[in-house]
C-alpha cells in the first residue's frame, strides 16, 4: 500500500483522483482549505466534492501557505501530487499577491521542507498548466515555428483577433503545441504555474526525489464547479443556458482550446505517479484536438436540447490567448497515455450530470463587471 498526499484533493481533479487511487488500494491524505469560491459557504455540509472523499481519507483542512499544515500533511507519505492552487487567468491579473503567495509561496514551502528534513517522499507530481505557454505554437509562411507575444489591443478593438507576424496583419498557421515550445505566459496565473513547475523540476532531482510535471489543458466533466464564474466556459455557458439567459461570446467565437475529460486527466496523472518512465519528465495532458468557443456553445445546447440566443460581441479580456492545443505524442509514446473520451461524448456525460443538479444562479455578469472595473475587459 503506497501512501500518497494530494493537495487540493477535495477539488474537482483532486477528488476524482482520490476516488480512483482508493480503488487501487493507495492510502490517501488530502490537504485542502475548502475554498469558498470552489466549495460554497458551508463546504463541510454542502460541498459534493468534499462529501465524496472526506470520510475515506486522512483529511487535513489546512492551507499550502502554512508550514505547519505542510509538515503534518507530508508526514510519512511517499508520493505528493500537488494540485492545490489559485486558478483562473482573469482573476490572477488583479489578485496578484494572492496568486503569488499560494501558488509560488506554497510550493516553495513544500520544497523547503523536503530539502531540509528527513522525508519518505520519493516522487512529486505537479499540476502544471497549458497557460505557461501563453499563445500556442504557429508556423509562418516558411514553416518556421513562431511564438506570438500578446496580441495588439488596437487591432483587437477593430475586430482583428488572430495572432500575426509582428508588425503586420499576416496571419500565422496554428499547429499543436509540444513540450519544447516556447514558454511565455500571458497572465499572472501562467507565470505562477511556470514558477511552480520550474522549482519542482529543479529542486526535486537535486535532493533525490523524482518529479513529473503535467501541463493540463482545459479539464472538464461531471463534478466541476457550476458557480465559479472565473474559470471554465463549460460551466459558465451551462449556467446561462439552464437559466434561459443569452450567451455572450468574446472575440469572434473562433478562439480555441483543447478540452480534456476528467477521466483522461486521471488516467494521465495515475500513469505519472506509477510509471518509472515518467520520472523527471514534463508532459502535455490533453486530447490533441482544438475546439472553438462557438463549438462549445452549440454542442452544449445540442445536449441540453435547449437553445438560447448567443451574441458574438467582439469583447475581449486582457491576458487571454487566442489558440492552444496540445501535441500529446510524447506522453503517448513514453507512458502509454491515450485519451478515451471524445469531446461530444464528454459533453454528453457532463450535461447529463448538470441536468441532475439544482439550477445555479449565474454570477457571470458580476464577474464581467469586476473585470471591466479593473480595466481587463474591453
Amino acid at each position: 500500500m503506497k501512501k500518497i498526499l494530494i493537495t487540493g484533493g477535495a477539488g474537482f481533479i483532486g477528488s476524482n483522483l482520490v476516488l480512483h487511487l482508493l480503488k487501487k488500494k493507495y492510502k490517501v491524505t488530502v490537504l485542502d482549505n475548502l475554498s469558498k469560491q470552489i466549495h460554497g459557504s458551508n463546504p463541510e455540509k454542502t460541498s459534493p466534492l468534499f462529501q465524496s472523499i472526506h470520510n475515506k481519507v486522512n483529511f487535513i483542512k489546512g492551507d499550502v501557505t502554512s508550514k505547519r499544515d505542510w509538515v503534518e500533511a507530508i508526514a510519512d507519505n511517499e508520493i505528493i501530487v500537488h494540485l492545490a492552487a489559485e486558478t483562473g487567468t482573469g482573476q490572477s491579473m488583479y489578485q496578484i499577491e494572492k496568486y503569488t503567495k499560494v501558488n509560488i509561496g506554497g510550493t516553495a514551502l513544500m520544497l523547503d521542507i523536503l530539502a531540509n528534513t528527513k522525508t519518505s517522499v520519493k516522487k512529486v507530481v505537479i499540476a502544471s498548466s497549458r497557460s505557461i505557454y501563453g499563445e500556442g505554437k504557429y508556423f509562418n509562411n516558411k514553416k518556421q515555428a513562431v511564438y506570438p507575444t500578446q496580441r495588439n489591443i488596437e487591432l483587437m478593438k477593430n475586430g482583428f483577433f488572430e495572432p500575426t507576424i509582428e508588425g503586420t496583419k499576416s496571419k500565422l498557421m496554428l499547429v499543436a503545441t509540444d513540450e519544447e515550445s516556447k514558454i511565455h505566459p500571458s497572465s499572472v496565473y501562467g507565470i505562477t504555474k511556470q514558477n511552480q513547475e520550474q522549482m519542482i523540476m529543479t529542486v526535486c532531482p537535486s535532493i533525490g526525489i523524482n518529479a513529473v510535471a503535467l501541463r493540463y489543458q482545459n479539464v472538464y466533466g461531471p463534478g466541476q464547479s457550476l458557480t465559479n464564474p472565473y474559470t471554465g466556459i463549460l460551466s459558465i455557458f451551462s449556467t446561462l443556458i439552464k437559466n434561459n439567459n443569452p450567451i455572450n461570446i468574446f472575440e469572434d467565437g473562433k478562439e480555441s482550446r483543447d478540452f480534456v475529460f476528467i477521466d483522461d486527466v486521471i488516467q494521465a496523472t495515475t500513469l505519472a505517479i506509477e510509471k518509472q518512465e515518467a520520472n523527471d519528465k514534463v508532459y502535455n495532458v490533453g486530447t490533441g484536438v482544438a475546439k472553438t468557443v462557438i463549438d462549445v456553445a452549440i454542442t452544449l445546447m445540442k445536449h441540453y436540447k435547449k437553445e438560447v440566443p448567443y451574441t458574438i460581441t467582439g469583447n475581449f479580456r486582457i491576458g487571454d490567448i487566442r489558440h492552444n492545443y496540445a501535441d500529446i505524442s510524447k506522453i503517448q509514446s513514453e507512458i502509454d497515455y491515450s485519451p478515451k473520451v471524445s469531446f461530444d461524448e464528454g459533453i454528453k456525460q457532463f450535461t447529463k450530470w448538470v441536468n441532475k443538479q439544482a439550477i445555479q444562479k449565474s454570477n457571470y455578469e458580476k464577474s464581467l463587471t469586476e473585470m471591466k472595473n479593473k480595466g481587463l475587459l474591453k
